[in-house]
């Protein structure tokens, strides 16, 4: 991924190499050379997407400051959110978000657990289902997409009580840990030291947190809400409802993949949603 951007913008070519200078590793080419086993882990995964998303970014409108109404991010997005904002810096958003990652994989090897997709089941049976199985949820995504997130027998257990209560589809996810779920204790406790250690801006744009769907721009409280965001429901789809009921028309999602415009078209039918992974993508881009 990337490597298109990294090949035609001299912007994003730059973000690469900052990144691989300052992890003291190749990333750019984990990212555009995989093995996809080594990218998928949790202490890869986060600063790969985190670089590509912010070398989409610059490539798209260059240095100059982009002032949408808002920013938001689902889980690890916050912090590219963040470092779009000007709340933090490339630099330290990239460091801040490997020792996030190294956290989490340390937490996801010492408490083993996984993530599940439950599709058609609403929030209060979910929370049910989750409260008699020993489960939490994780991301609250769009109307009838929810994750939930447990040890690996928890999540067992869930998912075929979730099949038995009328789910449409349950999915177990392709992730290395519980995350969102108190099984990442360890890695809050040492997340919130490290975040402890560096000074927040605040931030040119309000950012919608996950934790409480509400726009915030103090940075004591930014620091706090990314500590709680590792045991705590991503509330994607309130996120997207403040937004919207705010007057937000158009959404822009910045990085690899599509999944969050699949979850906003499906939140709201009313907005527009701009999705720019790549150089053609950017090239088309018309607000």
């Amino acid at each position: 991924m990337g490597f298109d951007l990294f090949k035609g913008s001299r912007l994003a070519r730059e973000v690469f190499e900052q990144a691989d200078e300052l992890l003291d590793f190749p990333l750019s080419r984990l990212c555009f050379e995989g093995p996809d086993e080594k990218l998928r882990q949790t202490v890869f995964t986060q600063p790969a997407i985190m670089t590509v998303s912010l070398a989409c970014l610059r490539s798209a409108f260059g240095n100059d400051d982009a002032r949408p109404a808002f920013v938001a991010g689902h889980s690890l997005g916050e912090f590219t959110a963040l470092a779009a904002s000007g709340a933090l810096d490339f630099t330290a958003a990239l460091r801040l978000v490997w020792e996030r990652a190294r956290l989490m994989q340390e937490a996801a090897e010492k408490y083993p657990g996984g993530m599940a997709a439950i599709i058609g089941l609403d929030e209060i049976t979910l929370e049910e289902i989750c409260q008699e199985t020993g489960t939490q949820i994780a991301n609250i995504n769009s109307p009838g997409q929810i994750v939930i997130s447990g040890s690996n027998q928890h999540l067992a257990w869930a998912m075929d009580l979730s099949r038995a209560r009328g789910a449409r589809r349950v999915v177990k996810l392709e992730v290395s840990g519980a995350f969102h779920s108190i099984l990442m204790r360890p890695a809050a406790e040492g997340l919130g030291e490290v975040i402890s250690e560096l000074e927040f801006r605040e931030p040119r744009i309000p950012i919608v947190v996950n934790v409480t769907a509400r726009p915030e721009k103090d940075p004591e409280e930014l620091k706090e809400r990314l500590v709680q965001q590792l045991c705590s429901p991503v509330r994607w789809q309130s996120c997207v409802e403040y937004m919207v009921e705010d007057g937000v028309s158009t959404f822009v999602e910045i990085g690899p993949g599509k999944v969050l415009s699949g979850l906003i078209k499906r939140i709201s039918k009313d907005v527009q949603v701009i999705n720019l992974s790549d150089l053609n993508s950017i090239s088309n881009l018309n607000l």
